[in-house]
């Protein structure tokens, strides 16, 4: 093999069973942050589709797709991964059949196989192991944290279960072990918690050459010690090892969770890895969430237009965001989403679904599905003083909307509801230079993190707090620099651009209580530690108001 193991790097592999959706992701995310105060913990995502990223999926369908500094375009699982481990992710890893089909393939055409007939085994699984230790040795990582997406059984990730089977025999075992996250159900009729499903699924992992180290049940309530003790018996391990997934109010519990259930200690034990956990702060941050879900300081209700809105993941860096600066301000945030495709045919409702809102954000998107209940819904926010955030393609549509209803400019509206039965009069937006020509769809938009300048004496340097930031980007379309002076002798403000490009990236106005805007996902970059300063000021604003 190309890459070989370093002799360091120690391996945790996080698979699942039962059902998908347990939350593997959190599961990984949380051991990784009891180890990340004295180890550097890398995370690898798995997943067994073959597109090569996410990043042409439909968020109904698979989640939102979180886009990483270097513009990588990945499974929204990263996105716990960077706020649980204080790391900034890069895209090799995150591994996906495609990529590894993909690798094979021109592989096979340059001739590196000198002639051999290319199999699954080796060659596929010896693929997955070598990136592996390509990360590993690349981020010299104390420990390489796997998660294999998907559920045991499933066909499509079975190479990735064998490649990490084989990984302890290459590594050794001191070197690897093995976390299985299963589900414990409670029946309505019975009220008793059942653990044959997780014995199950242990067992189907057992026949694919896996013994897992510890067993994380996820279970409405803890597990009873006779439970642990049959999970135990039948799946072969102590039941010190069977750790009670508990359902939390906040997955930021999670950690505190498997603290107390002695994730730690197994860690030490089986990985000679010491690495005792520093939750103080994070504890702190939860406590206060939790509080506020009880017995809340005060209420916020933040509406949240899209037309994503009946899969709530399609937000759910959005969502996150909020709980930060909820925690940080001790406000408890309720959440209401609004459909702008229902809203569009039917915008006499827009003052019925304002009643008791305290803040609005309009998140990103595409296409021209709901656009105009969007614009109904921003012309509303700054007619009204409700503070207001927009994101990516809220940005633009809130730049149309000002232009209709402030600079007077009735057609005005984005190039990307041009078409031959449709022409935009006035293109407010338009496409970024050399966008207009770009067939393909994965991975040609501006991607990643790029470095904003921000305006002097403008409400966004208050907000940062600098005049200089980076933030993350994820778009085809800008506000035409041919609109720019109109639009400002209007009295909109652009108080963020592009360093040493003529794009516009933050737009506010002055005299609100907060209308502000961004080209930039601001939600990429939030954590409980450090929550995103526009999401902060948009609930201090809020919060004053209310």
């Amino acid at each position: 093999m190309e890459n070989q193991y370093n002799g360091k790097t120690k391996f945790i592999v996080v698979t699942g069973g039962v059902i998908s959706g347990l939350g593997k992701g959190v599961a990984a995310a949380s051991i990784g942050a009891l180890l990340s105060n004295r180890l550097k913990v890398i995370p690898v995502k798995c997943d067994g589709y073959l597109n090569t990223d996410p990043g042409t999926m439909n968020p109904t369908e698979h989640g939102e797709v979180y886009v990483l500094d270097d513009g990588g375009e990945v499974d929204m699982d990263f996105g716990h991964y960077e706020r649980f481990l204080n790391v900034v992710a890069r895209s090799e890893w995150s591994l996906t059949m495609g990529k590894v089909f993909k690798l094979i393939l021109e592989k096979e055409r340059r001739g590196d196989y000198l002639g051999h007939t290319v199999q699954f085994i080796p060659h596929v699984t010896n693929a997955i192991k070598e990136h592996f230790f390509e990360v590993a040795n690349k981020e010299n990582a104390d420990v390489l944290l796997i998660e294999i997406g998907g559920t045991v059984g499933d066909l499509e990730n079975q190479f990735f279960i064998e490649a990490a089977r084989q990984l302890s025999h290459e590594v050794g075992n001191e070197n690897c072990m093995y976390v299985h996250l299963t589900y414990v159900p409670i029946p309505s009729g019975v009220k008793e918690q059942k653990s044959k499903p997780t014995q199950m699924s242990v067992r189907e992992l057992n026949e694919r050459g896996i013994y897992p180290d510890i067993i994380i049940a996820r279970c409405e309530e803890f597990l009873k010690p006779h439970i642990k003790e049959k999970i135990g018996l039948f799946c072969n391990l102590p039941a010190s090892h069977v750790i009670s997934g508990v359902d939390v109010k906040h997955v930021y519990e999670c950690p505190l969770v498997y603290d107390k259930e002695g994730i730690p200690e197994i860690l030490l034990k089986k990985l000679r890895i010491y690495a005792p956990p520093k939750l103080d702060t994070w504890s702190r941050l939860v406590d206060t969430m939790n509080r506020n879900d009880s017995n809340p300081r005060k209420i916020l209700n933040v509406a949240i237009g899209g037309k994503y809105t009946r899969l709530e993941d399609s937000y759910a860096s959005i969502v996150e965001s909020l709980n930060h600066a909820a925690a940080h301000l001790d406000v408890h945030v309720e959440i209401r989403w609004i459909d702008t495709e229902k809203l569009e045919q039917h915008p006499e409702e827009v003052e019925a679904d304002m009643q008791g809102i305290d803040a609005v954000i309009i998140p990103g998107g595409f296409g021209t599905r709901g656009i105009e209940g969007k614009v109904v819904l921003i012309q509303y926010v700054r007619e009204h003083n409700i503070p207001f955030l927009g994101i990516c393609y809220g940005m633009q549509l809130a730049v149309v909307e000002f232009a209709r209803h402030v600079c007077g400019m009735k057609d005005a509206g984005t190039m990307e509801t041009e078409s031959s039965k449709h022409h935009v009069q006035d293109p407010v937006i338009a496409y970024l230079p050399g966008q207009d020509k770009i067939k393909e769809m994965g991975a040609t938009m501006r991607l990643g993190g790029h470095d904003v300048m921000i305006r002097k004496d403008s409400l966004a340097e208050k907000v940062y707090g600098a005049t200089e930031i980076r933030e993350r980007f994820r778009h085809r379309y800008e506000v035409n620099p041919q609109y720019v002076e109109q639009l400002e002798k209007g009295g909109l403000v652009f108080s963020g651009k592009a360093k040493n490009e003529d794009i516009m990236q933050i737009m506010e106005i002055p005299g609100h209580p907060y209308f502000m805007a961004c080209q930039f996902h601001p939600e990429l970059k939030s954590s409980l530690l450090h929550p995103a300063p526009l999401f902060l000021g948009l609930l201090k604003a809020a919060d004053e108001r209310a």
